[in-house]
């Protein structure tokens, strides 16, 4: 990363959003058809490069098992609303009735109120394991030590360590137990992903602790992170910059670490570029928020929406685009690229003559003129 003067002598780095950037066409071209979109994280294989935010808008156990069909993987907020409440489809629907503004919030604080009940987790995740599919669902690092042991009792595949900002190690409030990442994940067998993180050096920290997989970005579409506390890279950047990261330790350990893309990717183009820019696979929230199906039901908002006193997310309407398939595999009845995202991956890895998302990841980069 580079970077610039910005007054005196203090440096500030210079990044790029997925907006800045575009992909070059190489010497050929290739039939969509003859490219391959699967990947792997750790020991499980996937059709489709796409995670389901763990957002309640967005993921619950049903549209989990169903874009696990689809050959993504959904993860489920285990410290949501669905670990909240017996059945929190009342819940979902009296959020989806609300509008956008400060009474949205408060509404919002006063129902993520209810505390999480541990053996809602193990039921959850039965559910999701119910339909055969693999079970995945994120905990905050505060919560991590609290929680894990129902989560893992209960059958959890896969655990995915989420917040604004992850380190290799989180110390909390007195009284409450650090997470030490690099001794949770020797002590339990189960892979973890850790995120969000934004540069190649905390990335690094996350790697040696012996997670398989990095989450890099700062937060959600509807998220407020820059604005409440002033922290954001921009994402081409910082997946860039984490697949630096991703080499660099992949020639001190032999292990490669997956590095997951999230916030802000709405289009096929979006997902292409982050691909493009180091990234293995895409987390989706917004894009899957549109569905139909979605649990938010028109509304999305991330579950810092309802810290209980400095909210970090938007409470957003979103306007419902159609099918999860079509959102992913079309078709499309729209031109904007936000139906079918699969499909213009594909169709961009064929413009420009790429058979593998590893090789995408060779693919030559261009910035608007104007653009630093």
């Amino acid at each position: 990363m580079h970077t610039t003067t910005i007054g005196g002598n203090r440096q500030a780095s210079v990044g790029y959003e997925l907006d800045d950037i575009s992909l070059v066409p190489s010497r050929r071209t290739r039939d969509v058809e003859l490219v391959d979109v699967s990947w792997s994280l750790d020991a499980y294989r996937f059709a489709l490069p796409v995670l389901g935010a763990p957002l309640d808008a967005v993921v619950s156990p049903g549209t989990a098992r169903q874009l696990g069909e689809l050959g993504g993987l959904g993860v489920l907020a285990l410290e949501g609303l669905w670990t909240r409440y017996e059945d929190p489809e009342e819940v979902l629907a009296e959020i989806a009735s609300l509008r956008p503004g400060p009474e949205a919030t408060v509404r919002l604080q006063q129902l993520y109120h209810e505390p999480v009940r541990e053996e809602l987790i193990g039921r959850r995740i039965e559910q999701l394991k119910a339909g055969g599919q693999l079970a995945a669902g994120s905990l905050t690092p505060q919560k991590v030590e609290r929680y894990h042991h129902a989560a893992l009792e209960a059958g959890l595949d896969l655990l995915l360590v989420n917040g604004v900002t992850v380190t290799a190690q989180h110390v909390g409030k007195p009284g409450t137990e650090p997470l030490d990442l690099k001794s949770f994940t020797a002590r339990y067998d189960i892979p973890v992903v850790a995120g969000g993180v934004a540069s190649a050096k905390s990335a690094l920290h996350l790697m040696r602790t012996g997670a398989v997989g990095v989450l890099v970005g700062t937060g959600s579409s509807a998220s407020t992170t820059a604005d409440a506390l002033g922290v954001h890279v921009p994402l081409a950047t910082a997946i860039a910059e984490v697949a630096a990261a991703r080499t660099r330790y992949l020639e001190e350990s032999g292990r490669y670490v997956h590095v997951i893309a999230a916030g802000g990717i709405r289009t096929g183009g979006d997902l292409a570029k982050a691909i493009a820019c180091g990234a293995d696979a895409v987390m989706l929230g917004r894009a899957l928020a549109a569905a139909d199906e979605a649990p938010g039901r028109g509304a999305y908002w991330g579950l810092a929406a309802a810290h209980n006193t400095l909210p970090r997310s938007r409470f957003d309407l979103v306007e419902p685009v159609g099918p999860m398939q079509a959102v992913l595999e079309g078709p499309a009845h729209r031109a904007d690229g936000t139906l079918n995202l699969v499909g213009g991956l594909r169709r961009a890895m064929g413009v420009t003559g790429y058979r593998s998302l590893s090789r995408l990841r060779e693919a030559e980069l261009a910035v608007r003129a104007g653009r630093r």
